[in-house]
């Protein structure tokens, strides 16, 4: 596994695989196994794989958060090694940004609602981050979770808008036993916490299962069950058109909606979604 941290050198190792295809894993560190997982498909499509380690810090739109997020570059390292990736590159924020960027992206709808909402400019510094990557690796596939089914929107959106040849590939949830989402943000909880944040997919799942109420008592279903557990204070819950994301308030004729949601969980914010098929 070659291990990289500037651009010249990522770059110059790049030119001398040239006709390979390569495959993009974009990752903040602090792996679990949906990262792997993510490995695991670039590896089956492409001749080589590339994941970065970047906590990027124009996508935070909390100081704190940015502090508090798990950074452990040997264990990540160890997993990544374990799991066959074939590059890491592991840029400062300096060879990521060597001059100023201030650049405002419009995706529409797309970055004004749920997270974009809940989290200003979180979207604007997630396509800054993509789009230098883009330019430095030049991938053929890029590869992101569905976990983030709204930051994988958003991306698809850029790759458009900058007319980018690499093609954006969307990857299934990766879920706990207990199905939680498996997120970064995860090592934070408790055993016990762990186990109650698994409340938050088992709601999900009986608003997949009981379409044939209104979206006005699936809302209120939701959000009762969150307000059992002290410890939960839930930012938003949404059943939203699957193409523009678009929240909304009565079933409509579209083939399928998906229902997202944010929560935090003793103060740990985690966010899933399950889709709903019409």
């Amino acid at each position: 596994m070659q291990i990289f941290y500037t651009v010249k050198e990522i770059q110059n190792y790049l030119s001398q695989h040239a006709t390979k295809s390569v495959g993009f894993v974009a990752t903040m560190g602090a792996l679990h196994q949906a990262h792997i997982s993510l490995i695991d498909i670039s590896k089956e499509e492409n001749e080589l794989t590339i994941c970065s380690i970047f906590v990027n810090p124009k996508q935070f739109n909390k100081k704190e958060d940015l502090e508090k997020y798990p950074r452990n570059t040997p264990a990540d390292l160890e997993k990544l090694k374990t799991g066959g990736c074939d590059v890491v590159f592991i840029p400062s924020v300096t060879e990521m940004y060597p001059q100023k960027v201030e650049k405002n992206f419009d995706f529409g709808t797309l970055s004004e609602v749920m997270e974009a909402e809940h989290r200003p400019g979180h979207f604007n510094g997630v396509a800054i981050v993509i789009e230098r990557f883009f330019e430095i690796l030049k991938p053929t596939r890029a590869y992101f979770g569905e976990k983030d089914y709204q930051q994988l929107a958003v991306i698809k959106a850029l790759a458009k808008q900058i007319n980018s040849p690499t093609k954006i590939v969307g990857c299934p949830i990766f879920r706990e036993e207990n199905g939680l989402a498996m997120s970064s943000r995860n090592e934070r909880l408790s055993s016990v916490e762990k186990e109650q944040a698994s409340i938050i997919s088992k709601a999900l799942k009986y608003v997949c299962e009981h379409k044939h109420k209104s979206v006005s008592e699936l809302k209120s279903h939701f959000l009762k069950e969150m307000s059992e557990h002290k410890n939960f204070d839930p930012e938003y819950f949404e059943i939203a058109d699957e193409l523009t994301l678009e929240p909304i308030i009565n079933w409509g004729h579209a083939d399928k909606y998906i229902a997202f949601t944010a929560v935090n969980v003793s103060g740990v914010r985690l966010i899933d979604n399950m889709t709903i098929i019409n």
